[in-house]
């Protein structure tokens, strides 16, 4: 570690280097990101670009005091380091360690909590709001990257602030990148600029040329001050947001120190709203970052040399998800791409690639990912939208309104589903099932393996209604995905596995656990049987309720209790007057914290010991006259 960075622990301590000292401070914080993200896996690419953004508005800033509001948090590991966590990082996203994300609880240098794009704007004005209320003085600064502004949000958030008028800064964090390269209108609008150093020379040159007319000159100054502003807003995105009413300043170069502190010292003299524009380069510092920012915006543990994973990794639910949507484009050209800004992340690059005509990149914008799919849903099309859990939440009312009451043949493609591991409570996607399932027209369904996901998605596309395919983040179960693809029916599900004593019901990716406690039970003489449910909606009544007529019940699902398929499978008990005995098994009603995989499931319980011991314990306690029992 290196000495500058081993003196600090607050931003107090940052405050006494010397400013000319400062681009040294930033190759430490770099090498400490490099060193644990290489170690721990992380999102690396963001961060490394926003380093120097980071010391400037700690060093001008007096925080806590003053309010930081990072957008998403991608951006924000340096701002972790200089504010007292330096020691801590090497913890970074590992169970019982310091989260991924700014978060409140974690330091009270974290003024907002954060994970999902597009919020500071929004928070931050609400913050300077309730300073005047309270009659304070302190700054408020949203850090926002230009892919996070294509979202609706934002705008809402900006539309508000130049209405207000209230004193705070919007920073606009500009790297031309959100996850993959962004795309749209907004985007080429934002690539319209000009060095800072090529806009004060044009204005130095104005202004000298008005000086050098007789008499006039002088009287014309302040005319002419407002005009060279305006041609230089004209070159730049200004224009935009000068027209929502804030004061814009720059472009910036965001590598540069005293440029930024600078820009941040100077700003403090203007009132009302202003947006700073600042332009960094998206991994600055480590080359393979550089060169492939996309690939290394979220990354495994790999080789810091070579920028390598470490190890190779097997085939994903995402691949084979992207394999599936090929083969059933290459016979139906009615099939359709989207997805919200994540190409790579939602394995929909190679289609982009093969039928780019029929592929969408909407931006950061899930709501309109949601009513575009619509449109072209109702034309005709079978739009095939992925997009992650966790982020789905944001269109809930385009999935309800825009696409199930009008039973539009919409197709959603939930990747992550489920609990993701050491990204934490603002990405695990443990709510699917509970908010969709209740929508009417909607179909819900989660395959046991990768070859039984290639089967759905082939068979949701058939449906010809909206249709949602949840699956998980993380590699495959390791089975044969050679065959034909085939239809499965609606709420079909699958016995695995005949039982006298009592029956498993598992969804998703609870099947293969719940096999393996199914045979463990098994050898030691309780006779469990096994059912694939597949569907959350609709349910294969049938099967259930001959399951229910012969012995207790157990459900397991990684997904929330509340509202998830074990409620489901009560409700048709109780409409169909049936008394069983139901041990419901899934995510309680908690946030749950970071970790791996592995690990949280097993604090849970969503693992084949816990799911052998909830079953053993049903057996065991079963009482002589079966009784309906809503047990936790």
């Amino acid at each position: 570690m290196g000495k500058l960075l081993e003196k600090i622990e607050t931003p107090a301590d940052l405050k006494r280097i010397e400013r000319e000292r400062l681009p040294i401070l930033a190759t430490e914080i770099r090498e400490l990101i490099l060193n644990t993200v290489s170690e721990k896996g992380g999102h690396l690419a963001s961060s490394l670009g926003a380093v120097e953004l980071s010391i400037a508005l700690h060093y001008v800033l007096d925080s806590p005091t003053d309010k930081i509001i990072w957008d998403v948090g991608h951006q924000a590991y340096a701002h972790k380091i200089l504010t007292g966590r330096r020691k801590e990082f090497p913890t970074l996203r590992q169970s019982g360690g310091i989260s991924g994300f700014p978060k409140p609880s974690e330091s009270v240098f974290d003024a907002f909590g954060v994970g999902h794009s597009s919020t500071s704007i929004s928070a931050a004005l609400g913050m300077a709001a309730a300073r005047d209320l309270e009659g304070k003085r302190y700054r408020v600064v949203a850090v926002i990257g230009d892919g996070s502004l294509t979202a609706g949000l934002a705008f809402e958030g900006l539309n508000q602030a130049g209405h207000l008028k209230k004193d705070f800064v919007v920073v606009l964090n500009d790297n031309e990148m959100s996850i993959s390269k962004n795309v749209g209108a907004l985007s080429t609008f934002l690539s319209r600029k000009i060095t800072g150093r090529l806009a004060n020379k044009l204005k130095g040159e104005v202004e000298s040329f008005i000086k050098s007319i007789p008499r006039i000159g002088d009287r014309l100054i302040g005319i002419a001050k407002r005009a060279e502003d305006s041609l230089i807003t004209l070159f730049t995105p200004g224009m935009l947001f000068e027209g929502l009413g804030f004061h814009y300043i720059g472009p910036v170069d965001g590598h540069d120190t005293e440029a930024l502190i600078t820009a941040l010292t100077d700003i403090n003299e203007l009132k009302g709203p202003v947006l700073l524009h600042v332009l960094t380069k998206k991994g600055k510092g480590y080359a393979p970052a550089e060169n492939d920012p996309a690939s290394f915006h979220g990354v495994s543990p790999f080789v810091l040399e070579t920028g390598k994973p470490k190890s190779r990794s097997k085939p994903s639910y995402t691949g084979v998800f992207s394999s599936a949507l090929l083969e059933i484009a290459e016979n139906d050209a009615r099939v359709v791409a989207i997805t919200a800004a994540m190409p790579e992340g939602t394995g929909l690059s190679k289609f982009a690639e093969r039928y780019p005509e029929r592929f969408f990149d909407v931006g950061i914008a899930e709501q309109h990912a949601l009513t575009f799919a619509a449109g072209l849903a109702k034309e005709g099309f079978v739009p095939v939208t992925a997009i992650y859990s966790t982020f789905l939440q944001r269109a809930y009312d385009e999935v309800f309104h825009d696409v199930a009451l009008q039973n539009l043949p919409v197709v959603i493609a939930m990747d992550r589903a489920g609990i993701v591991g050491q990204d934490g409570p603002t990405h695990h996607g443990l709510f699917d099932i509970s908010y969709l399932r209740h929508i009417p027209n909607m179909i819900v369904a989660a395959p046991k393996d990768e070859d039984e996901l290639r089967h759905l998605l082939y068979s949701a596309v058939s449906y010809g209604k909206p249709t949602a395919v949840r699956y998980p983040r993380g590699s495959c179960t390791g089975v044969d995905i050679t065959g034909p693809l085939t239809t499965i029916p609606p709420g079909k599900a699958e016995v695995l596995k005949d039982g006298a004593d009592l029956t498993v019901i598992a969804i998703g990716t609870m099947v293969g656990p719940a096999m393996e406690a199914v045979e463990k039970l098994n050898k030691e003489g309780i006779r469990a049987g096994l059912i694939n449910a597949r569907f959350a909606k609709p349910l294969d009544e049938e099967l259930i309720l001959k399951a229910a007529s012969i012995g207790p019940l157990v459900t397991v699902e990684e997904n929330a209790l509340q509202g998830g398929f074990g409620s489901a499978v009560l409700e048709l008990l109780e409409e169909r007057g049936i008394s069983a005995h139901v041990k419901r098994l899934g995510v309680p009603d908690e946030f749950i914290e970071h970790g791996t995989q592995d690990e949280l499931r097993s604090r849970i319980g969503l693992d084949s010991a816990g799911i052998e011991a909830a079953a053993r314990s049903l057996v065991k306690d079963r009482p002589n006259t079966i009784k309906l029992a809503f047990l936790k």
